[in-house]
């Protein structure tokens, strides 16, 4: 194993230039030796050499087998863990949050990750238990994104909502169930605190109960929902552009 104990390997090289410019303790980067070298990789290897990252060429096949035979693109970042921030901290910010609720795939949460990034959220708030953690796979589908959002973990999400609540925002859930409304349609007093619910199940029935809101999104074709990264991403939007403008209502 190319990552030494109590460090990992993140890898991709928008996951590896994030991380680079985010604010993880850095160790090594490994390079697969013949890769070509273009002006991506050439900004990427200056920038670790600017930190003070040592680089190292390997075989192809070492960053392979490192990697499990992810797509690294020639490139992987030996780095510390995720550094998360506590709760508490998280509600000194101002501004929309992001709250996923138990969703499991990597894909999906790095995919929201990038979502919430670049729509400037104040932070994102994860279960500790029974839910993908950022791993280099969620860095990596981010591509880097989540290295400069603010992310924390609790114990249980009803007590998160109630203290997000208690902050001054508002807690909108997105539900496919017929008492949700149409998210274009509806009054949504901003701040807000989005909780998206995992892939499958939706949102949590106990969760619901401390929702001052149940959203859903129009589907006017054939298929019956979004998954919850695209719904989450869209959801997003929309709460930025009613910060945005100051308005509440269409």
């Amino acid at each position: 194993m190319l990552a030494r104990t109590g460090r990992e390997l993140i890898f991709g090289r928008n996951a590896v230039m994030e991380t680079l410019r985010g604010r993880r303790e850095l160790e090594r980067l490994f390079v697969a030796e013949g890769v070509r070298e273009d002006e991506r990789l050439r900004g990427l290897l200056a920038l670790a050499a600017e930190r003070g990252v040592e680089i190292d060429r390997i075989p192809r096949l070492m960053l392979d087998d490192a990697t499990r035979g992810a797509n690294h693109q020639g490139v992987a970042l030996e780095v510390e863990p995720y550094r998360y921030v506590p709760f508490d901290t998280l509600l000194e910010h101002v501004g929309t949050m992001l709250v996923l609720d138990h969703l499991q795939d990597p894909q999906n949460v790095g995919t929201l990750f990038r979502a919430a990034e670049a729509a400037g959220v104040a932070g994102v708030v994860l279960p500790a238990d029974r839910a993908a953690d950022v791993t280099p796979a969620v860095v990596n589908a981010s591509a880097g994104a989540v290295e400069h959002l603010r992310v924390a973990t609790v114990p249980n999400l009803a007590r998160a909502l109630e203290a997000l609540k208690g902050s001054g925002r508002w807690v909108v859930g997105l539900d496919a169930g017929p008492t949700a409304t149409n998210l274009f349609d509806t009054d949504i007093p901003t701040p807000a605190a989005l909780v998206v619910g995992a892939e499958g199940s939706g949102l949590g029935t106990n969760l619901r109960k401390y929702c001052d809101l149940l959203l859903a999104l129009p589907m006017l074709g054939r298929i019956e929902s979004l998954n919850a990264a695209t719904a989450g991403a869209i959801a997003l939007y929309e709460l930025l552009r009613r910060e945005g403008d100051g308005t509440t209502t269409n």
